[in-house]
């Protein structure tokens, strides 16, 4: 017995119709997940009961209810709703849809809903700016990338934009149990489903993946003549063949990833700073990228507090790019460990970015004499070079001598830490320049 056959013409039920579209959620109250936009009260929940939504951008995670929210709203509206994907639509059928609002306007509204809208280049968004500012269209747009990137902000500002968030465990059970109690397949077999947890996990907080993981490992799990079926870790480990992560190495996650791993092992919680790394490998990052932020990282939040951070880090992007993945993911990790454990000292990135400061705001202040060589004798007789110490000729292989120019004498870039090394350097230069006070 086939489990997915197709019930009867009046059950409605079409064979290849996926799980994930047969129980989409038919109301508001159906709705699972978003409470923070979606809950009794809320102004989202309130405009689309007043049929009064205004043009915004919905912005989350794949599986997190963009396109169910707007065919929700298409529901709940008096206006003309038209539908358009970024991915398939282009200037003309854009352009197409506009003319008919603007004929149309006096009668009845249109609300455009355009799905993945960061697909549409700056010239198509250009295009929208015009209907949407007088109101010949609400527009609606759904994207899984950050707007702040990817929608031009002239058309930004004049959208609302609401942030869904990926599904949690409650919510996905939720969903699970409204599936098997209403959808007309499901209900008319005995399934159990066991070890729900490895479904949820597996799922990502995405709805539809939870849905067509569950629909697969029915498919696995079936046993021609019977009308019962157990479904559970093994079915659902072959189904989805590995657990959904949520990552995009040129999108939102990868810079919001990328951020919390630098600031790990800035804040020396190398724990920290392993999770965040498995995130990334797990989501397909390149390990090169991992490298070289790490380089920079061992110069600006540790240097010379440890020294050898920046000599490890320039040694693990070298390994990582002779051995490749999967072992690289072991030298990343010792890297990543160590740097997080090291002290800390962002001295040589405040130095640096202070001097650029004066010489970008101050005048270009000429080298003093002493310091200048002299490889002519026309120079020589101008000063160049005159009296200037060689320090390996005195005590201590240090001079006492001017070495900033005129203007910047008592000028201080470089302020040690009391971290690592960096003491041993800060009680040195102290006690080479007291009258510097770091």
């Amino acid at each position: 017995m086939d489990l997915f056959a197709a019930e009867s013409d009046s059950a409605g039920v079409q064979q290849h119709v996926p799980l994930a579209e047969r129980v989409r959620p038919r109301t508001l109250d159906e709705f699972v997940g978003q409470e923070h936009v979606l809950g009794e009260g809320k102004p989202l929940r309130i405009l689309i009961g007043r049929d009064q939504v205004p043009s915004l951008i919905l912005w989350g995670p794949p599986g997190s209810g963009k396109t169910t929210l707007a065919r929700l709203i298409a529901q709940h509206t008096n206006a003309s709703f038209v539908q358009l994907s970024a991915v398939t639509a282009g200037v003309k059928e854009l352009r197409a849809v506009l003319e008919r609002a603007a004929t149309t306007r006096r009668v009845r509204r249109t609300i455009l809903f355009i799905d993945e809208i960061h697909r549409f280049n700056k010239a198509q968004q250009d295009g929208l700016l015009h209907s949407v500012e007088e109101g010949v269209v609400t527009l609606i747009g759904a994207t899984t990338e950050n707007p702040s990137f990817e929608v031009i902000p002239p058309l930004l500002s004049r959208c609302r934009v609401y942030v869904l968030h990926s599904l949690t465990a409650g919510n996905l059970e939720a969903i699970l149990e409204h599936a098997l109690r209403t959808d007309t397949v499901l209900k008319s077999r005995t399934i159990t489903v066991t070890d729900r947890e490895r479904l949820l996990l597996l799922s990502g907080g995405d709805a539809r993946s939870l849905l067509n993981g569950l629909e697969t490992a029915l498919r696995i799990a079936e046993q021609n003549g019977t009308d019962a079926v157990t479904v559970g870790r093994a079915e659902f480990d072959a189904a989805f063949q590995q657990k959904t992560t949520r990552y995009d190495d040129g999108g939102e996650e990868h810079y919001t990833i990328i951020s919390a791993f630098i600031k790990s092992v800035r804040g020396s919680d190398p724990d920290a700073a392993v999770y965040w790394m498995a995130r990334m490998l797990e989501g397909g990052e390149d390990p090169k990228f991992i490298a070289r932020r790490m380089i920079v990282l061992a110069s600006e939040d540790i240097g010379n507090a440890d020294p050898y951070g920046i000599t490890l880090a320039v040694s693990t992007f070298t390994a990582v790019d002779y051995v490749g993945m999967p072992e690289a993911r072991i030298i990343l990790a010792q890297c990543a460990t160590y740097l997080a454990s090291a002290p800390k000292s962002n001295a040589a990135y405040k130095a640096i970015s202070d001097a650029l400061h004066d010489v970008q705001s101050s005048p270009d202040l000429p080298v003093p004499l002493h310091l200048r060589n002299a490889p002519t004798g026309l120079m020589a007789s101008l000063g160049y070079g005159k009296d200037y110490k060689y320090s390996h000729d005195h005590p201590g292989h240090f001079a006492d001598q001017q070495y900033l120019p005129d203007g910047l004498t008592d000028k201080i870039y470089y302020r040690p830490t009391e971290n690592g090394r960096e003491k041993d350097m800060r009680e040195r230069l102290h006690r080479l320049w007291p009258g510097r006070k770091r």
